[in-house]
């Protein structure tokens, strides 16, 4: 069932077929929307979960933006993270429950995970991060909320990544991973996408990680 939520971005929300509290918060990557995840409810089938599909808050040739193109990123995030911000703190008031809700970014949805959800002052059942990269992870270890690092944290990559080149993921991840966050960083070899087989392992982590 598609209703809408009282919130400052353009979105879909899919409810779960099972009532519960457990929200998964989906962040689209550069130049697309909420409409462009609309098959990830679908194939991760798990009925409990409801889930929201936002639009960034920028226009982008057509699509959407959290942020503007390197080297001006920054104001863009901050916005975003502000905004993202004010989504959660009104869901988690009442309707969901902060620590059995999940969120997944892609590209640019990623780099969000990380730099929002890092900084965000409750704690998910988990951060999934696809095919992204961290903006700052020297001032991201330092500003993080100390209690996320031991939170369940995700990140995938492709080794033939196109657009965002593998080794800067793996070696900014390694900066959080040496500070003492728990995150589980895996390699695809794949390009700027989603593989089959990552999305297999996305799903049976979500369902382990689930509460």
């Amino acid at each position: 069932m598609h209703t809408s939520l009282n919130i400052p971005l353009h979105h879909i929300f899919i409810a779960s077929k099972v009532p519960s509290k457990k929200l998964m918060i989906i962040l689209h990557g550069r130049g697309d929307s909420s409409q462009g995840f609309t098959w990830l409810p679908p194939y991760l089938n798990l009925d409990e979960m409801n889930y929201l599909l936002l639009d960034a808050p920028y226009d982008y040739f057509g699509g959407r933006s959290w942020y503007d193109l390197p080297p001006n990123q920054l104001e863009g995030i901050q916005h975003s993270s502000k905004i993202l911000t004010q989504i959660l703190d009104t869901l988690f008031e009442e309707r969901f429950d902060a620590s059995q809700s999940f969120l997944f970014g892609f590209s640019q949805g990623s780099l969000l995970t990380f730099e929002f959800g890092a900084r965000y002052n409750k704690k998910l059942a988990g951060y999934i991060a696809v095919s992204g990269y961290i903006y700052d992870p020297e001032l991201l270890r330092k500003e993080m909320n100390p209690v996320l690092r031991d939170a369940n944290w995700l990140c995938t990559h492709g080794t033939q990544d196109d657009v965002l080149p593998f080794n800067t993921s793996k070696t900014q991840v390694k900066v959080l991973q040496d500070g003492g966050v728990n995150i589980t960083f895996k390699s695809y070899p794949k390009v700027h996408t989603i593989a089959e087989d990552e999305l297999a392992m996305i799903k049976a982590w979500i369902q382990e990680k689930m509460h």
